[in-house]
């Protein structure tokens, strides 16, 4: 199926559930047939843990500080259903750049044409989302990734981080950086908790989506060291992972987004904060008028 390399970047804060939503993402592509590269840019290294059966492998700053130099092929490994898996890895503790690991290991692959040889339809760039900046910026700023996502809860810290991609990606939207495909609205069971999504991507120029559900599925899945849809592909929650992966595999168009200025964003939070408030009270006098 190879032809034109399609890469994309998946920021979120972390605990956002990024990585759970981007290894399934490239677990059901590469059940649709594609040959898919997960690559790993959190200093945690976890990125590829549920691909591989829980298993750490060794980051491509992790073998240079072993060796002068690197070949990109002894820092891919396979994971499952044949998923090509790298972690960038991040300095030692305290010392250096966290974003340094996405920077060196970018540049080797791209130097030694790694993608290329392996005929890849997919790259898929875990990327932590709590900051913009340095290493953390590259998949945006020099236009690797074609796309940018980013995995967001109705919890405002994680709107927050997505908003300041937001301001990321417009910085550097006139000059051959990437653009944003949308939202993948994570943990969503409530109502009120799409609303705010919905609400939030609308005001900011863009659009979800898929939303995920929060899933015992998933944990239960994790525990195991594997993703939903390894260990449980019958379920409703790998159903859900399939139909992402399918809206993913047939995006085309991004654009810049509109960010919110801080003092906006406040006040939009403000304002949601007063009308679930509301909500509450109309649920109770509810309740006691039953």
């Amino acid at each position: 199926m190879a032809g034109k390399i399609k890469q994309l970047a998946v920021y979120g804060k972390g605990g956002i559930g990024k990585s759970t939503t981007t290894s399934n993402i490239s677990a059901a592509l590469s059940k649709m047939g594609y040959k898919v590269m997960q690559f790993g840019c959190d200093p945690k290294s976890d990125s590829t843990n549920t691909l591989r059966g829980g298993e750490y492998i060794p980051t491509v700053l992790d073998t240079l500080r072993e060796n002068s130099a690197v070949k990109a092929s002894n820092v891919i490994f396979e994971g499952y259903n044949g998923i090509y898996c790298v972690e960038a890895g991040g300095p030692s503790p305290g010392v250096g750049c966290a974003g340094r690991g996405i920077i060196t290991a970018v540049e080797i692959f791209k130097q030694q044409k790694a993608f290329e040889e392996l005929d890849l339809d997919f790259v898929i760039y875990d990327v932590l989302g709590d900051v913009v900046c340095g290493g953390f910026a590259v998949p945006i700023r020099e236009g690797i990734a074609e796309h940018v996502f980013t995995v967001t809860s109705a919890d405002f810290m994680a709107v927050y981080a997505a908003n300041n991609l937001f301001r990321g990606i417009r910085r550097y939207s006139d000059s051959g950086g990437a653009l944003l495909g949308g939202i993948i609205a994570n943990s969503v069971n409530q109502s009120y908790s799409r609303d705010i999504i919905d609400d939030f991507a609308a005001r900011t120029g863009t659009q979800v989506v898929h939303y995920v559900p929060r899933s015992v599925t998933v944990a239960q899945c994790e525990l195991q060291g594997k993703t939903t849809i390894e260990a449980a592909p019958d379920s409703d929650q790998a159903k859900i992972y399939m139909e992402l992966a399918e809206r993913l595999a047939r995006h085309e168009k991004s654009r810049a987004p509109t960010p919110l200025e801080v003092p906006d964003l406040r006040g939009w939070a403000r304002s949601w904060a007063e009308r679930l408030l509301e909500l509450e009270s109309w649920v109770v006098r509810e309740s006691e008028a039953i």
